[in-house]
């Protein structure tokens, strides 16, 4: 089985000008499935992937018909300074059961991820980074996931008896995987009256990492690290509030402005380390004046700008290209080693493996920030050192 025979292909004649479009357009650049399939053979960095599957989003349906509403704005805008390779692969049709669409998701996922391909998901429901997540199955690799959500998604459905993936549920599953490839899990704007204090807990106890959105509101740079540590990433339009963003049921008036959403978006795309993203939820019906998929098309074209501005700084290769600063700590015989790169000035640290294991080495090195080694520097362990030490345990 080939990977066309998971979609179906775009009308260009509902989505494109009547003149067509301009030569420095996306529209024309983008080799997209409206007759032929994409040659994967040939160099691509990036695949579109739409998913008309909207049967487990709770409370949203219609966002299945998102996907060619974000084309449409997508296609018109102009490339930036660089050449873009990107393949449209389509639609992925929602299966006779959700698991289908699951099935087809997570295998065109790991047979893009092992073709160094990126693919760049349009759902659907949230629930589809549960399939997301399934595709790095075969690649047997840790994965490190970044969910950008306003709420944590941890709900049991009882009314199903608690066994459906949903859009509220699916991390449940993501965590309770077998076999589990799951290091880390972040979240990035939770709003805490929607978070109860069960799952916070939850949270702490795993040692994963929860960022409110007072602590980004304004300060998104705070949230690089935590996006550079990604290996995949589902964004909810819901975590972008109503008045940027109303094509969404679930929309609140608190959340990311636009314009913080488009900076994570690119911090994403910078990111050498990532290889899939997904956005979920966009729901055409409640999007007055096209603003929403305005907005996830410049979001989308964000991320693409970023991924052509990799620096491949990812340490420690040359050496030269990097400092390393030792700091020791005020009540503990021990010290904590940074690593920065010259070329960019982003930071790492490195948190050793405990003894006894049989890895080749000697530790492990987590993005950070500068603010985590004047923490250091104060005779302080970072919180970051220590929740990274208990996961390598």
């Amino acid at each position: 089985m080939s990977l066309a025979d998971f979609f179906t292909p775009i009308d260009l004649k509902k989505i494109a000008p009547k003149k067509g479009y301009y030569t420095s357009q996306l529209g024309d650049k983008i080799v997209h499935y409206s007759v032929d399939f994409p040659d994967l053979e040939e160099k691509t960095d990036m695949a579109i992937i739409g998913v008309l599957d909207d049967r487990n989003a709770t409370g949203n349906p219609g966002c299945s018909l998102g996907p060619d509403y974000v084309r449409e704005k997508l296609y018109l805008l102009n490339e930036g300074a660089y050449t873009v390779k990107i393949a449209d692969l389509g639609n992925i049709r929602a299966g006779a059961t959700v698991t289908d669409t699951y099935f087809a998701l997570k295998t065109v996922v790991a047979e893009l991820v092992k073709k160094d391909i990126v693919p760049i998901i349009i759902g659907g429901g949230q629930d589809l980074t549960y399939a997301q997540y399934l595709g790095y199955e075969e690649l047997e690799q840790k994965v490190d996931l970044v969910v950008i959500d306003s709420h944590f998604d941890l709900d049991e459905d009882e009314t199903r008896g608690g066994l459906e993936t949903t859009s509220q549920s699916y991390l449940n599953k993501i965590f309770l995987h077998e076999p589990n490839y799951l290091f880390n899990y972040s979240n990035l704007g939770y709003q805490t009256y929607f978070a109860s204090q069960d799952s916070l807990r939850v949270m702490d106890k795993l040692y994963f990492d929860v960022h409110r959105l007072g602590e980004i509101s304004g300060n998104v740079a705070v949230t690089e690290p935590a996006i550079r540590n990604a290996s995949m990433i589902s964004f909810d339009i819901g975590a972008i509030r109503s008045s940027d963003a109303m094509g969404n049921g679930n929309a609140t008036p608190n959340g990311l402005y636009g314009e913080e959403a488009c900076q994570l978006c690119r911090y994403a795309g910078y990111n050498d380390k990532l290889s899939s993203i997904g956005f979920y939820e966009f729901n055409p019906a409640f999007d007055s004046n096209g603003q929403t998929a305005t907005l996830l098309a410049q979001m989308l074209w964000y991320f693409v700008d970023g991924f052509y501005g990799r620096k491949r700084d990812f340490p420690l290769n040359p050496k030269s290209q990097y400092l390393i600063y030792k700091t020791s700590l005020k009540h503990e015989d021990q010290e904590v080693v940074f690593v920065k790169s010259k070329k960019t000035d982003r930071w790492w640290m490195q948190v050793p493996y405990p003894t006894g294991g049989s890895r080749n080495e000697r530790f492990h090195l987590v993005p950070c920030s500068y603010d985590d080694y004047k923490t250091a520097v104060s005779g302080e362990l970072p919180d970051l050192w220590w929740r990274t030490y208990q996961k390598l345990n």
